[in-house]
């Protein structure tokens, strides 16, 4: 259990506040050194007010005067201690800061107390802030604790509510002492005992055993004897102490604050905004929070924002219109083609579709370079697609958020933002990386490239043909013969022919080029929005779950140190 609190105290840090986290390891530290001392010695302490007859009570059990004892207050300064068959407690008392020991033995006759280390504490409520820090710090310690009250103020408020609701927890470790009975009638004893009942009972002590005494007369001692004896015998206190401490940490640790305040959310602007950089303010099962569903939906729509203000659709409509430009240029009739070239790529322009630049020289993205120099020329997102990116990752946070305890809703929500200044530039290179393949040259282009140019040369074959037979006719010389197809010279055919499959050809793969660069420009939206989709996982949705992961964790952890599910 020490080592789950442990383990809470470390999920919980940075997350929950400081205090409770350190309280924890407080907790934790101190079983592990009581653990490592004496367990054949149980501690116990008498606590009490001044005037309740700790020091007399003290005495009585040591059976000797160990204890200063008098009217003026107050009387005990610093903690004492009688050992009872003390052998081996030194280190125990070492670490308790101990410096006045006494060793005696169990009187004869009397029930054997042996192994029991009894302190006498200074008041709870003395006028001097060390001896009440000094009641403090050992209550803190002890095995055993005894409360010793008197008739007249065992209601004082200051006892209950400082020490005993508190330690509600503790009340398998703690004894309750109504001393000074013989000052009262057998009547009036009963009744101090059924009202002192009553309000340890309004203090959860509802087992807390009460026992009524007289040190004085020794009236009640032997039952007290006896009762401690039977605490010292079964050896186990300093553990049910420690699973106290480590369930009260724990209970603690359930319901801690937050660590730090919350940050106000951000209402606009910062995700891909101009420049694409501005801030944007063992194996456990999650627990049922978060909703699942709930939170694949807000991712796709982080995805869908994102897409949109990341510019996808202008994206997608340049890979068709690049493609189509570059079937052009490559399968176009030879005449015109080179027309076509004046014209920019689509692709080119908006700088997408090209590898990303590697020279050192240039910045790695638009939040090195001021907003000026970026990946893509992709126009920036507007100001209404900034808020809806905000929002959406907003939404992903309180989503998954639901149904947690404040502190860890408000770890999680900031999760979800904690990766926003990276968000704007992975998804910016995603679009430039993705688009890479829309560039690629279909083979057919090639094909369709070469056959252009055959015509195109049977076309330059005809005019240089006819090119001949005008300067033959016109320099009078004999006229060659020319064979024809049917009734049209073989040189008309060439040229018309040329021009009309060249023509043709171009019209054609053009017809080709439309509905390649619509298929092209559907694959490319689809690649796009999964790359998208991958980046909003990688820097939302995945700290998100991580964070989730971590609350459950910290919620098994809790459970295995004895603390219920927050």
């Amino acid at each position: 259990r020490v080592d789950a609190l442990l383990e809470a105290a470390s999920l919980g840090e940075g997350r929950l506040s400081e205090q409770a986290v350190s309280a924890a390891r407080a907790v934790a530290e101190r079983a592990g050194a009581r653990r490592g001392l004496s367990i054949d010695h149980t501690v116990a302490a008498l606590a009490g007010a001044t005037g309740s007859g700790k020091s007399s009570l003290f005495n009585a059990l040591a059976g000797d005067e160990v204890a200063a004892v008098g009217v003026t207050r107050p009387t005990t300064s610093t903690a004492q201690a009688v050992l009872w068959d003390g052998e081996g407690a030194g280190p125990l008392l070492d670490w308790l800061d101990i410096p006045q020991r006494h060793s005696t033995r169990s009187q004869a006759g009397a029930p054997d107390i042996s192994g029991l280390v009894l302190l006498d504490l200074p008041d709870h409520d003395s006028i001097r802030l060390s001896h009440r820090l000094e009641v403090d710090r050992l209550v803190e310690l002890v095995d055993l604790l005894v409360w010793v009250v008197d008739p007249q103020k065992y209601a004082d408020a200051a006892l209950h509510e400082r020490y005993l609701r508190p330690l509600a927890a503790h009340r398998d470790v703690m004894l309750v002492v109504l001393n000074q009975v013989d000052r009262l009638p057998a009547q009036a004893v009963d009744r101090c005992l059924s009202d002192l009942r009553r309000l340890l009972d309004g203090d959860g002590l509802t087992d807390v055993p009460v026992h009524a005494v007289s040190a004085r007369t020794g009236q009640g001692m032997d039952d007290l004897r006896k009762l401690l004896g039977d605490r010292v015998a079964q050896r186990t206190a300093w553990s049910a102490r420690l699973a106290a401490d480590v369930t009260t940490a724990a209970a603690h640790l359930t319901t801690a604050g937050p660590a730090t305040p919350e940050p106000e959310p951000v209402a606009s602007g910062g995700v891909l905004a101009q420049g694409r950089a501005e801030p944007v303010g063992e194996d456990v099962t999650p627990p049922p929070v978060g909703g699942g569903k709930r939170l694949e939906g807000a991712g796709r729509a982080l995805t869908g924002a994102l897409c949109a203000a990341a510019g996808v659709p202008v994206v997608v409509e340049a890979v068709a219109k690049g493609h189509r430009h570059r079937a052009v240029v490559a399968t176009g009739w030879p005449v015109t083609r080179w027309v076509r070239r004046f014209r920019p790529d689509p692709l080119r322009r908006l700088r997408v579709g090209v590898a990303p630049t590697t020279r050192p020289e240039l910045p790695a993205s638009r939040e090195e370079a001021g907003g000026i120099v970026g990946r893509t020329s992709v126009p920036a997102a507007s100001v209404v697609q900034r808020t809806q990116v905000d929002t959406a990752i907003r939404d992903v946070g309180e989503v998954a958020a639901s149904g947690l305890p404040g502190p860890w809703a408000a770890s999680v929500r900031q999760a979800a933002r904690s990766h926003a200044r990276e968000l704007a530039d992975a998804v910016d290179r995603v679009v430039a990386t993705t688009s890479a393949g829309a560039t690629k040259r279909p083979r057919w282009w090639r094909a369709v490239n070469v056959l252009q140019w055959l015509v195109f040369a049977a076309m330059l074959a005809g005019v240089v043909w006819l090119g001949v037979l005008f300067a033959v006719d016109y320099l009078r010389l004999p006229e060659p013969p020319v064979p024809t197809a049917g009734e049209v010279p073989w040189p008309t055919v060439l040229l018309l022919g040329g021009v009309a499959a060249g023509v043709l050809i171009a019209l054609l793969s053009r017809l080709a080029a439309w509905a390649g660069g619509a298929r092209r420009a559907r694959r490319t939206a689809k690649a796009l929005r999964a790359a998208i989709d991958q980046v909003g996982a990688e820097l939302v949705l995945e700290p998100v779950r991580a964070e989730l992961q971590t609350y459950a964790r910290f919620t098994d952890a809790l459970t295995r140190a004895g603390s219920p599910r927050p």
